[in-house]
């Protein structure tokens, strides 16, 4: 088995990624958004909670920004979420690892669930996804602080909505960062609280929207525009 190029250490923070297998939709509907963002809470505790065929949708778990409870914060999580944005064909996770071997455990239990849902939903078998999750290493706070304005505009960046998106909106962590009333599932102290202040923050993010997108029209690669 070929070794990962990105190891991941405890505390240290990792941009996550991947897109459907040939490009494809991973997200028809908002049932599927809602799915997996579900698993995304659901999947991120040490202790394996079964399969979310058997436990779907049996707890009182909340999918807006506002969870009354959500059950990682009960068992010990494996990763601490920073931001994310789940688009239709693809989603991106800024997560900080925080027990040994969280990212891989959380990113196998989070494939392999959603996967075995969608097949069964839409009468399909094989992969969906393309290959093993990417990975890199935020090793500078700059980086960190760029890539949230990334991420958290990740559907702007991809100039997603209106006829590219018909059958479901992109979802991301951009409401948690722009509303203080927002619960959310992040850990955004490491970004906001470099600002002062929640709108600072938006301001940033947003003037660094358009290089963004100039950057990102450099390259057709999604992946080398990400490791460039």
């Amino acid at each position: 088995m070929a070794r990962r190029k990105t190891p991941f250490f405890e505390n240290e923070h990792y941009h996550i990624y991947n897109r459907g297998i040939d490009k494809r939709d991973i997200f028809l509907d908002q049932e599927d958004l809602d799915r997996f963002f579900k698993s995304m809470v659901e999947f991120n505790v040490i202790e394996p909670i079964g399969s979310l065929y058997e436990n779907a949708f049996n707890k009182n778990v909340q999918l807006g920004g506002e969870a009354s409870k959500l059950s990682a914060e009960d068992d010990g999580k494996l990763v601490e979420f920073i931001a994310y944005c789940l688009n239709p064909n693809h989603y991106h996770f800024i997560v900080r690892q925080v027990s040994p071997r969280g990212i891989e455990k959380f990113m196998h239990r989070l494939a392999t669930g959603y996967t075995m849902y969608f097949n069964e939903k839409e009468d399909r078998n094989g992969s969906l996804f393309q290959g093993v999750f990417k990975s890199v290493h935020i090793d500078t706070n700059e980086y960190l602080l760029h890539l949230s304005a990334y991420v958290n505009l990740n559907d702007r960046a991809h100039r997603l909505g209106g006829e590219a998106s018909k059958s479901v909106r992109s979802r991301s962590s951009w409401e948690e960062y722009a509303d203080k009333n927002m619960r959310g599932i992040c850990e955004k102290e490491i970004v906001l609280g470099q600002f002062g202040d929640r709108n600072l923050y938006k301001e940033f993010a947003l003037s660094s929207l358009d290089s963004i997108i100039k950057r990102k029209e450099e390259f057709k690669d999604l992946d080398s525009f990400l490791l460039e």
